[in-house]
């Protein structure tokens, strides 16, 4: 009888068997050390279901798929196994230790009313001989989690239960140690708002499809909340200890997808979640005057929500603590929590719940200047994709890009909510114009195509000159004037040599805007252009780079409007850039910075408070 993914029966049917325990320290060491040896894997469904396997030497994608076909009768044919932004084909080499691997279907045809028998608690405690909570990770990063662990398992071998958490739009809950007290929160990542096992009814997508924020997927919240506390480095922002988990427990919701009901009964179900250190508090942000915030805890958590462009800092996930003590008496401390839409595909736009905050608009202050001057993005990304091997690149490229824009605009004299404002859309009759981070982001972005544009001219060029093999004189000849022709549109286009800032070039773009775009369309000028051209002798400053009535009056491109390069509802993307085309486009980002500091479109909305497009999460 054919199991049904779908069923809410089968869902239960999650764990499979893991030989060994899994918590022996230098068993984990090993495999860190060598990735083609015996490793841990997780294996979970796009409908929530979680298989843990160990992969031999031997063991290749379709091997993979085969042991999860006799698990949960997934044909072969119909899935896909995926770590990241990787379709794994066959070649598991890249596969770490400890880490979660998505099964998607391509087909959903199957009836979800198909009968399927669930095993007793019994069996599946024979089946699995992982322990109840598994740290997908050995890194030491994770040492404050594991001891957490301990006292949370052994306070459920005591009979001490979670406790579900009724706010909040996902499925989160209390987990307790031996005094009853709450200890750490665990959100399962097929909870989430839309997965397929929420228990508040905001389901309707699988895992890996757009979530609540267009670009963060269903289910991947889970691992941001770890990539937010392993980027606040020494504590600096006092984000809680968080480590994504493996973890198994009769409370988890599992829906039934049949009638649309929760299905709790009392069965064990394992699930890939996030795991963070419960802080008691005394209330949230949004329960207390800003006033008693102090001006560092406020700039802490205002560099780390810039760095990681997190698109949720509503005053519902700023804790706040009373400090005891006669000399602290009235002070508080701000503890961040709820980091899952930070770091988002593309450059959504931001919510900072500070942006307006007195503290935001005083200059950092000397320890925090050298904080932020020794933040190195590559070091971050490399460390992420270590810890974090299921992270995508999209979004280290944007910490990479927030990141470079927190330094240099921290080192030309920009406060916190300078910076902020600089990266939020502005909304004004019922629409939201572009942030000027993604301004510039679309300006670098047509620096490189137009370089690109030229390598290609220069390119096709010199093919035609080798192919007129009869007339060698005339091609010495043209070549001059050919390097002449590329310089002379270089510096019209770089060097403002006309004195009303706008490019010759676009005068003509109305008129040859087709022609550009037919052939572009074929293929005798491709999209994705690789800059041949170095950008270090272009001077650009903060005099070719003014906001005229909206648009943009850039050093290059002339006035132009925000709707003709992006849609109101698209976001800047980053992936689709090679390596080399993505170096460059950092070159022209950065150079395209300080003059955008020296001259702000928010310096001429003079002191009155912007109107910003950026929407919470809080219900």
């Amino acid at each position: 009888m054919a199991h049904d993914l779908d069923s809410p029966l089968q869902t239960q049917m999650e764990v499979a068997s893991i030989k060994g325990t899994g918590c022996d320290c230098l068993e984990n060491k090993r495999m860190e050390r060598n990735f083609s040896a015996r490793r841990r894997v997780f294996v979970q469904t796009e409908t929530g279901c979680v298989l843990g396997l160990v992969l031999d030497r031997s063991d290749n994608a379709h091997t993979v798929k085969k042991r999860l076909q006799l698990a949960l009768n997934v044909p072969t044919e119909e899935s896909s196994l995926t770590y990241g932004d990787t379709v794994l084909k066959n070649d598991l080499s890249a596969v770490r230790n400890d880490s979660p691997l998505l099964l998607t279907r391509k087909f959903l045809h199957r009836s979800s009313s198909t009968p399927c028998l669930s095993p007793t608690g019994r069996d599946l405690q024979q089946r699995d001989q992982s322990g109840p909570i598994e740290i997908l990770g050995s890194s030491n990063y994770f040492a404050p989690t594991k001891l957490l662990v301990k006292d949370i398992m052994k306070a459920m071998e005591n009979g001490i239960d979670p406790i579900p958490v009724s706010s909040g739009l996902g499925g989160s809950y209390y987990f307790r140690n031996c005094n009853g007290e709450n200890v750490a929160i665990v959100k399962p990542t097929d909870e989430e708002p839309f997965a397929p096992n929420n228990p508040k009814g905001w389901v309707g997508k699988a895992l890996g499809q757009p979530g609540l924020k267009c670009s963060v997927r269903v289910g991947e919240t889970g691992f941001r909340e770890v990539a937010a506390y392993l980027l606040d480095y020494d504590h600096f922002a006092n984000v809680p200890s968080t480590a994504l988990v493996k973890i198994t427990h009769s409370i988890f919701n599992v829906n039934d997808r049949v009638n649309g009901n929760m299905n709790q009964n009392g069965k064990l179900v394992s699930k890939i979640a996030s795991l963070q250190h419960f802080i008691p508090h005394d209330f949230d942000a949004s329960d207390h005057g800003t006033s008693s915030f102090t001006v560092s805890a406020v700039h802490r958590i205002g560099i780390l929500d810039i760095r990681i462009l997190n698109t949720d800092r509503h005053a519902g996930n700023l804790l706040v603590r009373k400090l005891d003590g006669f000399e602290r008496f009235g002070q508080v401390e701000l503890v961040p929590i709820d980091h899952g839409f930070c770091l988002p595909e593309s450059l959504e736009d931001p919510y900072f719940e500070w942006i307006h905050w007195p503290q935001a608009s005083i200059p950092f202050s000397e320890d925090e200047l050298e904080y932020i001057d020794n933040l190195d993005p590559i070091y971050d990304s490399d460390m992420l994709r270590r810890e974090l091997p299921m992270i995508r690149e999209a979004c280290l490229r944007v910490l990479v890009l927030c990141t470079i824009f927190l330094k240099e605009a921290a080192a030309f004299g920009l406060c916190l909510a300078e910076i902020g404002e600089m990266m939020s859309r502005e909304f004004q009759a019922h629409k939201g114009d572009p942030s000027e981070l993604e301004l510039i982001c679309i300006e670098a972005r047509r620096w490189l195509e137009e370089m690109g544009e030229l390598a290609w001219e220069r390119k096709t060029g010199e093919e035609e000159f080798q192919f007129d093999i009869d007339c060698e004189d005339e091609e010495l000849d043209m070549i001059p004037i050919v390097e002449e022709k590329l310089l002379t549109k270089t510096t019209s286009n770089f060097g403002f040599r006309n004195g009303n800032g706008r490019n010759p070039l676009s005068k003509l773009e109305e008129n040859i805007e087709e022609e550009a775009t037919a052939e572009i369309e074929g293929s005798q000028v491709p999209r994705a252009l690789k800059p041949s051209m170095s950008l270090e002798n272009t001077e650009v400053d903060e005099k070719t780079w003014q906001h005229k009535d909206g648009c943009l009056a850039g050093p290059y491109s002339g006035n132009w409007s925000f709707k003709e390069q992006l849609p109101a509802s698209s976001c800047f993307e980053l992936t689709d850039m090679n390596g080399e085309d993505w170096t460059q486009f950092l070159e022209n980002f950065q150079k395209l910075l300080r003059p955008a500091f020296a001259n702000p479109k928010s310096a001429s909305l003079g002191q009155r408070q912007r109107q910003r497009l950026g929407t919470s999460c809080q219900f």
